[in-house]
């Protein structure tokens, strides 16, 4: 996120602690606390972005991430690698998309997936 110049957001709970010598050392190599927002549960980020577009990336979603118009307001929204979003989560948001993959293959990680689909939003949106 902050190479290319977006904002993270973090749901709690998450699969690490935030008082953590080594997410504290990640933060301050790379990301400026300002940049980074907290939410204790996904009932108060669904809340506050309740007139947002927020787009769930997921290995079932149908459609790929390249043959979907993004907007600079979007949400892009990732699961953990282990497990993804709960089933609950599907329903809230506004779409579903996927990297497509070859089958029978493991997911990418976190990291990977999240710079492959929001380079493609920049390149949309900053016309890169």
């Amino acid at each position: 996120c902050s190479c290319l110049g977006a904002d993270l957001e973090i749901i709690e709970p998450c699969g690490f602690l935030f008082t953590d010598k080594r997410f504290k050392r990640v933060v301050m190599d790379y990301m400026e606390f300002d940049r980074i927002k907290f939410y204790k549960s996904a009932d108060e980020f669904f809340n506050f972005k309740k007139n947002k577009r927020i787009i769930l990336i997921s290995t079932k979603g149908i459609k790929s991430y390249t043959n979907f118009n993004f907007n600079a307001n979007d949400t892009i929204l990732f699961g953990r690698e282990s497990a993804g979003v709960p089933k609950k989560i599907h329903n809230k948001v506004n779409e579903t998309l996927k990297i497509p993959m070859i089958k029978n293959k493991r997911s990418l990680n976190l990291a990977s997936s999240v710079a492959i689909v929001l380079a493609e939003q920049l390149r949309q949106i900053r016309n890169y």
